[in-house]
């Protein structure tokens, strides 16, 4: 009877092992269909059940940079572009200066050329009548009248004559010609003749007056 028993025991336990290792197998099983891939998507998990880095759904390093690369050069070639068009700009804005400056340089004086023209043609008059005209008085009269007229001309363009006769003598102001004795002490030193006068244009000297000086 002992016999039967142990028997009978051992037939159990081998049979409750046995159910036990199922159970475990089916545990297994259940735990490992846990950690399969969903649908659309192919993460691995590690040892610990863990998920790479790479795998979550974030952007790689390397994707990351195509985009930068991408705006960087976008943003050179625009730099490019506006470069090369202000420097367009620029040369055309200097070559149209420069061409400005030369047509002031080559007509600087057609204004003034223009308004003398006038006196030009009152001088062929004079001269034209002077061919047939018998009254002196009138032809002193017509030429003091274009002498005036000139005149008043200059001074409206900030032209005026230099004082010299009769002034000190000065370097910035006239051209000695030559010297003369004289008896008269205050005359010294001082203007007695003037050879051609002198100009200011405004503030600055057009042409210097030729002088004789006294001594």
């Amino acid at each position: 009877m002992m016999i039967k028993k142990k028997i009978s025991i051992t037939e159990d336990k081998k049979e409750s092992d046995k159910t036990e290792t199922t159970e475990n197998k089916d545990i297994k099983e259940e735990a490992a269909e846990g950690t399969e891939k969903q649908p659309g998507q192919s993460h691995e998990v590690d040892s610990e059940g863990n998920v790479p880095e790479s795998e979550t759904g974030d952007t790689p390093a390397s994707d990351k940079k195509i985009p930068d690369e991408r705006v960087f050069e976008e943003k050179l070639a625009e730099m490019q572009d506006k470069y090369l068009r202000l420097s367009a700009e620029f040369d055309n804005y200097r070559k149209r200066t420069l061409k400005e400056k030369m047509d002031i340089t080559k007509y600087a004086g057609e204004d003034i050329l223009r308004d003398i023209l006038p006196f030009m043609d009152d001088f062929e008059r004079a001269v034209k009548h002077m061919e047939t005209a018998t009254d002196c008085i009138a032809m002193k009269q017509g030429i003091d009248l274009i002498y005036n007229k000139f005149s008043d001309f200059l001074k409206q363009n900030g032209v005026k004559e230099i004082e010299s006769l009769n002034c000190s003598f000065s370097v910035d102001l006239h051209d000695a010609v030559a010297k003369i004795e004289v008896n008269e002490e205050d005359k010294k030193g001082k203007i007695v003749e003037v050879v051609s006068k002198g100009y200011f244009l405004k503030d600055k000297v057009l042409r210097h007056s030729k002088v004789v000086i006294g001594e």
